[in-house]
Protein backbone atom coordinates (compact mmCIF):
# COMPACT_ATOMS: atom_id res chain seq x y z
CA UNK A 1 0.00 0.00 0.00
CA UNK A 2 0.78 3.36 -0.15
CA UNK A 3 2.35 5.81 2.62
CA UNK A 4 -0.57 7.63 2.38
CA UNK A 5 -3.00 4.86 2.91
CA UNK A 6 -0.94 3.32 5.13
CA UNK A 7 -1.10 6.58 7.38
CA UNK A 8 -4.99 6.88 6.68
CA UNK A 9 -5.21 3.35 8.02
CA UNK A 10 -3.09 3.76 11.20
CA UNK A 11 -4.91 7.32 11.64
CA UNK A 12 -8.06 5.07 11.53
CA UNK A 13 -6.69 2.93 14.01
CA UNK A 14 -6.21 5.08 16.97
CA UNK A 15 -9.98 6.57 16.88
CA UNK A 16 -12.30 5.37 19.74
CA UNK A 17 -15.34 3.42 18.98
CA UNK A 18 -18.40 5.87 17.08
CA UNK A 19 -16.13 8.40 15.70
CA UNK A 20 -16.72 9.90 11.94
CA UNK A 21 -13.89 8.77 9.06
CA UNK A 22 -16.20 9.71 6.13
CA UNK A 23 -14.06 11.24 3.37
CA UNK A 24 -15.01 14.81 3.96
CA UNK A 25 -14.26 14.63 7.87
CA UNK A 26 -10.56 13.53 6.90
CA UNK A 27 -10.36 15.84 4.27
CA UNK A 28 -11.22 18.71 7.01
CA UNK A 29 -8.36 17.16 9.41
CA UNK A 30 -6.04 16.85 6.81
CA UNK A 31 -4.59 18.83 4.10
CA UNK A 32 -4.67 16.03 1.18
CA UNK A 33 -8.04 16.64 -1.16
CA UNK A 34 -11.40 14.54 -0.89
CA UNK A 35 -10.05 12.77 -4.07
CA UNK A 36 -6.54 11.72 -2.99
CA UNK A 37 -8.02 10.48 0.83
CA UNK A 38 -11.19 8.25 -1.30
CA UNK A 39 -8.38 6.67 -3.32
CA UNK A 40 -6.05 5.89 -0.25
CA UNK A 41 -9.31 4.36 1.75
CA UNK A 42 -9.93 2.18 -1.56
CA UNK A 43 -5.84 0.68 -0.91
CA UNK A 44 -6.74 -0.76 2.63
CA UNK A 45 -9.98 -1.63 1.59
CA UNK A 46 -8.60 -3.87 -1.17
CA UNK A 47 -6.14 -5.30 1.13
CA UNK A 48 -9.12 -6.41 3.71
CA UNK A 49 -7.65 -3.43 6.72
CA UNK A 50 -11.22 -1.94 5.96
CA UNK A 51 -14.43 -3.25 5.04
CA UNK A 52 -17.68 -0.66 4.46
CA UNK A 53 -21.07 -1.58 4.08
CA UNK A 54 -24.01 0.11 2.90
CA UNK A 55 -26.96 0.37 5.56
CA UNK A 56 -30.39 1.84 5.25
CA UNK A 57 -31.72 3.42 8.25
CA UNK A 58 -35.36 3.58 9.44
CA UNK A 59 -35.38 6.90 8.19
CA UNK A 60 -34.97 5.63 4.24
CA UNK A 61 -31.44 7.60 4.12
CA UNK A 62 -28.50 4.88 2.93
CA UNK A 63 -24.97 5.33 5.19
CA UNK A 64 -21.89 3.50 5.25
CA UNK A 65 -20.59 1.51 8.16
CA UNK A 66 -16.54 1.15 8.46
CA UNK A 67 -14.78 -1.44 10.48
CA UNK A 68 -11.02 -1.28 10.81
CA UNK A 69 -8.80 -4.62 10.67
CA UNK A 70 -5.67 -5.23 12.11
CA UNK A 71 -5.20 -8.00 9.96
CA UNK A 72 -6.46 -8.13 5.78
CA UNK A 73 -9.25 -10.36 5.36
CA UNK A 74 -11.25 -11.92 2.92
CA UNK A 75 -14.80 -13.46 3.12
CA UNK A 76 -13.53 -16.78 3.07
CA UNK A 77 -10.43 -16.71 5.19
CA UNK A 78 -10.32 -18.62 8.39
CA UNK A 79 -10.73 -15.21 10.41
CA UNK A 80 -13.74 -14.09 8.55
CA UNK A 81 -15.31 -17.70 10.16
CA UNK A 82 -14.31 -16.95 13.62
CA UNK A 83 -16.42 -15.53 16.02
CA UNK A 84 -15.68 -11.74 15.64
CA UNK A 85 -16.15 -9.26 17.07
CA UNK A 86 -16.09 -5.78 15.32
CA UNK A 87 -15.79 -2.06 16.24
CA UNK A 88 -17.75 -0.01 14.15
CA UNK A 89 -17.52 3.60 13.70
CA UNK A 90 -20.25 5.47 13.50
CA UNK A 91 -22.09 5.81 10.02
CA UNK A 92 -21.39 8.48 7.75
CA UNK A 93 -23.42 9.51 4.78
CA UNK A 94 -21.98 9.34 1.56
CA UNK A 95 -23.31 9.29 -2.20
CA UNK A 96 -25.32 6.18 -3.25
CA UNK A 97 -23.47 3.69 -5.02
CA UNK A 98 -24.40 2.57 -8.53
CA UNK A 99 -24.83 -1.16 -7.23
CA UNK A 100 -26.96 -2.35 -4.54
CA UNK A 101 -25.72 -2.61 -1.00
CA UNK A 102 -24.57 -5.82 0.33
CA UNK A 103 -26.13 -7.25 3.66
CA UNK A 104 -23.42 -6.20 6.11
CA UNK A 105 -21.88 -9.36 7.55
CA UNK A 106 -19.59 -10.22 10.51
CA UNK A 107 -16.14 -8.14 11.08
CA UNK A 108 -13.41 -9.73 12.79
CA UNK A 109 -11.83 -8.42 15.49
CA UNK A 110 -10.20 -4.91 15.69
CA UNK A 111 -6.57 -4.72 16.93
CA UNK A 112 -3.60 -2.44 16.11
CA UNK A 113 -1.88 -2.41 12.89
CA UNK A 114 1.60 -2.70 13.08
CA UNK A 115 3.07 1.43 12.36
CA UNK A 116 4.28 1.77 9.42
CA UNK A 117 8.25 3.03 9.22
CA UNK A 118 8.43 5.76 11.07
CA UNK A 119 10.99 7.88 8.25
CA UNK A 120 8.94 7.33 5.55
CA UNK A 121 5.12 7.58 7.31
CA UNK A 122 3.40 10.74 6.48
CA UNK A 123 2.84 12.96 9.08
CA UNK A 124 -0.22 14.71 9.40
CA UNK A 125 -0.02 18.85 9.70
CA UNK A 126 -2.57 20.16 11.81
CA UNK A 127 -4.48 23.22 10.32
CA UNK A 128 -3.50 26.50 11.78
CA UNK A 129 -6.86 27.97 13.76
CA UNK A 130 -8.87 30.77 11.91
CA UNK A 131 -7.90 34.52 13.23
CA UNK A 132 -10.48 36.32 14.76
CA UNK A 133 -10.22 40.59 14.75
CA UNK A 134 -9.08 42.00 17.91
CA UNK A 135 -11.98 44.68 17.90
CA UNK A 136 -15.44 43.64 16.11
CA UNK A 137 -16.41 46.00 13.36
CA UNK A 138 -20.04 45.60 11.36
CA UNK A 139 -18.42 47.39 8.36
CA UNK A 140 -15.45 45.70 7.92
CA UNK A 141 -17.46 42.08 8.70
CA UNK A 142 -19.75 43.03 5.82
CA UNK A 143 -17.13 43.89 3.49
CA UNK A 144 -15.31 40.21 4.38
CA UNK A 145 -18.67 38.41 3.64
CA UNK A 146 -19.37 40.51 0.74
CA UNK A 147 -15.64 39.65 -0.67
CA UNK A 148 -16.07 35.85 0.01
CA UNK A 149 -19.66 35.59 -1.77
CA UNK A 150 -18.17 37.25 -4.58
CA UNK A 151 -15.39 35.38 -5.18
CA UNK A 152 -16.71 33.31 -7.71
CA UNK A 153 -16.89 36.17 -10.21
CA UNK A 154 -13.08 35.72 -10.18
CA UNK A 155 -13.02 32.09 -10.00
CA UNK A 156 -16.12 30.08 -10.80
CA UNK A 157 -14.63 26.81 -8.65
CA UNK A 158 -14.68 29.04 -5.61
CA UNK A 159 -18.58 28.88 -5.06
CA UNK A 160 -19.08 28.92 -1.07
CA UNK A 161 -22.23 27.71 0.61
CA UNK A 162 -23.32 30.58 3.13
CA UNK A 163 -22.37 28.45 5.93
CA UNK A 164 -19.04 28.30 4.51
CA UNK A 165 -19.17 32.57 4.22
CA UNK A 166 -20.24 32.53 7.93
CA UNK A 167 -17.34 30.81 9.63
CA UNK A 168 -14.42 32.13 6.96
CA UNK A 169 -15.71 36.03 7.42
CA UNK A 170 -14.08 36.65 10.44
CA UNK A 171 -10.82 35.30 9.06
CA UNK A 172 -10.98 37.87 6.26
CA UNK A 173 -11.74 40.89 8.31
CA UNK A 174 -8.59 39.90 10.20
CA UNK A 175 -6.80 40.79 7.14
CA UNK A 176 -8.88 43.55 6.63
CA UNK A 177 -8.36 45.08 10.26
CA UNK A 178 -4.51 44.67 9.48
CA UNK A 179 -4.66 47.29 6.59
CA UNK A 180 -4.92 44.19 3.87
CA UNK A 181 -6.51 46.37 0.78
CA UNK A 182 -9.87 43.96 -0.11
CA UNK A 183 -8.43 43.49 -4.02
CA UNK A 184 -5.00 42.11 -1.95
CA UNK A 185 -6.69 39.77 -0.17
CA UNK A 186 -9.14 38.27 -3.15
CA UNK A 187 -5.97 38.05 -5.15
CA UNK A 188 -4.19 36.02 -2.71
CA UNK A 189 -7.13 33.52 -2.03
CA UNK A 190 -7.94 33.06 -6.12
CA UNK A 191 -3.89 32.58 -6.98
CA UNK A 192 -2.80 29.64 -8.28
CA UNK A 193 -5.33 27.30 -7.32
CA UNK A 194 -4.97 23.20 -7.34
CA UNK A 195 -6.40 21.00 -9.71
CA UNK A 196 -8.99 19.65 -9.55
CA UNK A 197 -10.21 21.69 -6.55
CA UNK A 198 -12.56 19.64 -4.66
CA UNK A 199 -12.37 21.44 -1.38
CA UNK A 200 -12.52 25.15 -2.01
CA UNK A 201 -13.72 26.33 1.59
CA UNK A 202 -10.67 24.29 3.14
CA UNK A 203 -8.85 25.63 1.07
CA UNK A 204 -9.63 29.27 1.81
CA UNK A 205 -9.13 28.40 5.34
CA UNK A 206 -5.86 27.30 5.05
CA UNK A 207 -4.76 30.22 3.07
CA UNK A 208 -6.19 32.44 5.22
CA UNK A 209 -4.63 31.23 8.84
CA UNK A 210 -1.41 30.52 6.96
CA UNK A 211 -0.55 33.48 4.97
CA UNK A 212 -2.12 35.73 8.14
CA UNK A 213 0.29 39.31 7.32
CA UNK A 214 1.20 40.65 10.41
CA UNK A 215 -0.09 44.09 12.12
CA UNK A 216 1.36 47.36 10.73
CA UNK A 217 4.24 48.93 12.74
CA UNK A 218 2.70 52.00 14.76
CA UNK A 219 3.71 55.10 12.66
CA UNK A 220 6.46 57.31 14.14
CA UNK A 221 5.39 60.46 16.36
CA UNK A 222 5.60 63.55 14.35
CA UNK A 223 7.76 65.93 15.78
CA UNK A 224 6.12 69.35 17.04
CA UNK A 225 6.56 71.95 14.73
CA UNK A 226 6.94 75.44 16.18
CA UNK A 227 4.65 77.93 15.60
CA UNK A 228 6.00 81.25 14.22
CA UNK A 229 5.47 84.73 16.52
CA UNK A 230 2.82 87.05 15.64
CA UNK A 231 2.42 89.72 13.27
CA UNK A 232 3.05 93.04 14.68
CA UNK A 233 2.61 96.60 13.10
CA UNK A 234 5.61 98.85 13.97
CA UNK A 235 4.96 101.65 16.40
CA UNK A 236 7.39 103.70 13.86
CA UNK A 237 7.05 102.70 10.54
CA UNK A 238 3.75 100.82 10.46
CA UNK A 239 5.30 97.84 9.11
CA UNK A 240 4.27 93.91 9.59
CA UNK A 241 7.30 92.25 11.50
CA UNK A 242 7.03 89.05 13.49
CA UNK A 243 7.59 89.67 17.25
CA UNK A 244 6.18 88.14 20.46
CA UNK A 245 5.48 91.66 21.43
CA UNK A 246 3.93 95.34 19.75
CA UNK A 247 6.99 97.64 19.28
CA UNK A 248 9.78 98.57 16.69
CA UNK A 249 11.08 96.37 14.06
CA UNK A 250 14.38 95.79 12.94
CA UNK A 251 14.99 98.60 10.76
CA UNK A 252 13.45 100.73 13.56
CA UNK A 253 15.32 99.79 16.22
CA UNK A 254 18.43 100.26 14.60
CA UNK A 255 17.76 103.76 13.45
CA UNK A 256 17.10 103.86 17.38
CA UNK A 257 20.28 103.09 18.50
CA UNK A 258 22.11 105.22 15.94
CA UNK A 259 20.18 108.26 17.07
CA UNK A 260 20.68 107.74 20.65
Amino acid sequence: MSLTAIGLAAHIQSLPDGVRIGIRFLADRFPESEARIAAALREPEAHGYLKRTRERLPSGRVVTRTVSCNQPTTDASPAAAAEPRPRPVRPVPEPPAPTPAPAPGPAPEKAPVPPPDSENAPTPVPRPPLSQPQVPDLDRHRAATDLLAGLRRHEPRLLLTEDDVRRLAPAVATWLERDARPDAVRRTLVADLPEPLTHPAGLLAHRLAALLPPPLPAAPAREAVPRPEPLQNCDGCDRAFRAPEPGHCRDCRSDLMEAA
